[in-house]
């Protein structure tokens, strides 16, 4: 283990000492952050930094260094908190100077008395970010961060609300007529509040008794994106850089768990007397309030020391591609990429009953991202659909089992009308409490979407149903999802694969339809899926993650000769055939070419796979046309 443990169990000595050493120089601020870097760059150390992710919060010493892994769901308003303040000891008269930052409670000790009127007394500006756990972040991706982390944690005694509360119940019975001290101390300053000892810096709530001290009618709602996700809901307070950072971002945090019981107590006599003030004086509602300063029990704060955005979750992976330590990793893959593409075609080969075509699309749409866009026109995506999936089977339930344990994070949508008709897909702003309220669609970037219309019987959608089919349009078309501020849509770009099974051609847009034909149909779909990923060793698989996430990171040109080649062959496409050869057909020849190089590691188009590609997609239309003389009807 590093060294000295004071910097994980007691961080905020850390940061006295440097406060004590600087004083109100600023430079103070700089040595934190820069001591916690080079702590975390020691061997593995960041894997003894107990993560929120895996450890319970009762598990978690209050005050103490953790990580936490996570999506940006929503971004409060700034707020003020005082970066520097005195105290000011009533018996003695001495002056002490405080740090108020990576704290919620103003630390003040016996007979010590906040000085308001102290010209050495600083309010500062923070950002508050409400995070949820990755959405729809893979099982496998859970289980290989949770065996990397080497904390030892036990179950925290100090954590439990009776032991804080006794500490204040202590005062009482040194006869310190608390309710008349409480009358003298409570009040606020500047939108800063304090309350009794320990002084208060802001508005926060925590408690043990959460539900009932707030008188909530309904269990609190932590707002993940996605239905059934489990873990923490955190408060994020950022000091440096916020503007970096945006909705829906994916950060890796360190910084220091604040959970203390006392916000609670403070919170509720700020209710209290919000309650008897004027209401055009009253800016925050109660349900904001309940909304931005929930229960610390439930909702934890992180004062973050150090936030990285991160490229992906693949815990296989080196966290930062770019970097030079990460090239080696990278080279090494690189060379033993064929025979790993050629096991990953064999296994979807496999799951796909027998189509090796659909199998080579399934590939190209996994590698498939945005790599950037013109003007409105997202360049890169491949949403494919899989037409002629068997009905009323398991099979496409299972499908989606199997891309579950390739990629990272995903979600599968049941496109059933009742879900169509109720589910709330678009995030839309709640103004009476303040915050984006999520919705289906608030997901990372590289989320693989997918959609089942398997499941699609007759019925009539009504209005929210169509405004859903709507979103999902948008999505697959222009990579984006308008959110509902309601006086207005605002528009929050994205890349999500969306990959969707239906029995014949999808109702939604997609860049590519490819019919299946399976080879085989197994008397037991479960019992074949299964067997299937069962035969894949655990090294196999963990190669098919690492290959598919690092193909969509790589570079990727075309050059000038290739160029003029492609647009020669072009030509002569467009005189052979004119009615049905478009400017549309090229740039899906293009993609696919992309993606076929980068499924080969090559990082620029050659001769050979811009044939394989004009191979790949005649191969796929003629599959298309046989399959409408069949029918006798559009697929």
């Amino acid at each position: 283990m590093p060294c000295g443990e004071d910097w994980l169990s007691h961080p905020l000595g850390i940061v006295q000492g440097f406060f004590a050493q600087n004083g109100v120089n600023p430079d103070w601020e700089k040595k934190v952050i820069e001591y916690f870097k080079e702590k975390l760059k020691e061997n593995n150390a960041p894997k003894w930094v107990p993560s929120l992710n895996e450890v319970p919060l009762h598990y978690l010493k209050p005050n103490s260094f953790v990580k936490f892994r996570c999506m940006i769901q929503d971004m409060f308003d700034p707020e003020f908190y005082m970066g520097v303040y005195e105290t000011v000891n009533q018996n003695t008269k001495a002056h002490v100077l405080h740090f108020g930052k990576y704290r919620d409670v103003a630390e003040c000790g016996p007979q010590q008395e906040l000085d308001l009127n102290s010209p050495r007394n600083t309010t500062l500006e923070r950002q508050t970010f409400y995070c949820v756990p990755v959405p729809g972040e893979s099982t496998w991706v859970k289980e290989a961060y949770v065996n990397a982390n080497q904390a030892r944690v036990s179950p925290s005694t100090s954590y439990t609300p009776s032991r804080h509360k006794r500490s204040y119940e202590d005062d009482d019975d040194m006869d310190l007529q608390p309710n008349k001290q409480k009358d003298q101390h409570a009040g606020s300053v500047g939108g800063l509040q304090w309350c009794g000892e320990p002084k208060r810096l802001e508005t926060e709530a925590s408690t043990g008794q959460q539900l009932n001290s707030l008188n909530l009618s309904s269990p609190f709602d932590l707002n993940f994106p996605l239905p059934g996700e489990k873990g923490p809901a955190c408060l994020v307070k950022v000091y440096e850089d916020w503007d970096c950072f945006k909705v829906n971002d994916i950060l890796e945090l360190y910084g220091i768990l604040s959970v203390d019981p006392v916000l609670s107590i403070l919170n509720n006599d700020e209710r209290d007397a919000s309650a008897l003030l004027d209401p055009m004086e009253c800016t925050d509602t109660a349900e904001e309030q309940r909304v931005h300063s929930p229960p610390a029990s439930l909702v934890p704060r992180i004062h973050v020391i150090l936030a990285q955005k991160l490229q992906h979750i693949n815990p296989l992976l080196p966290a930062c591609l770019n970097k030079e330590e990460s090239k080696t990793f990278v080279s090494s893959f690189m060379s033993e990429l064929s025979p790993v593409r050629a096991e990953l075609l064999g296994f979807l080969t496999h799951a796909l009953l027998g189509d090796s075509l659909a199998a080579e699309y399934l590939i190209l749409h996994l590698i498939s991202t945005v790599y950037t866009r013109r003007d409105v026109l997202p360049l890169g995506k491949f949403t494919v659909n899989l037409s002629g999936c068997p009905r009323n089977s398991t099979f496409t339930e299972h499908l989606y089992r199997i891309i579950q344990h390739l990629v990272p994070a995903s979600f599968r949508l049941q496109m059933t009308i009742e879900n169509m008709n109720h589910l709330k897909f678009i995030p839309h702003k709640d103004y009476t409490a303040n915050r984006l309220v999520s919705g289906l669609l608030q997901l990372p970037s590289n989320t693989s979407l997918v959609i089942d219309e398997t499941l699609l019987e007759q019925g009539q959608l009504d209005t929210p149903g169509v405004h859903n089919v709507t979103a999902l349009s948008n999505l697959i078309t222009w990579q984006k999802v308008d959110y509902d501020f309601s006086y207005h849509q605002m528009e929050f770009p994205c890349n999500i694969n969306v990959f969707i099974t239906s029995e014949g051609r999808s109702l939604l847009p997609a860049d590519c339809q490819i019919h299946l034909q399976p080879q085989l149909i197994p008397p037991n779909m479960e019992e074949y899926m299964n067997s299937l990923l069962s035969a894949v060793l655990p090294s196999v698989l963990n190669k098919f993650r690492i290959y598919l996430t690092l193909l969509r990171f790589l570079e990727y040109s075309i050059s000038d000769e290739i160029t003029k080649a492609v647009e020669d062959d072009f030509v002569e496409m467009r005189k052979n055939d004119p009615q049905s050869i478009t400017a549309d057909d090229l740039h899906q020849l293009l993609v696919v070419a992309r993606c076929l190089s980068l499924s080969a590691g090559q990082t620029t188009l050659s001769r050979e796979r811009w044939l394989r590609a004009k191979q790949l997609e005649s191969l796929r239309r003629t599959r298309l046309q046989q399959q409408k003389c069949v029918n006798g009807n559009e697929l």
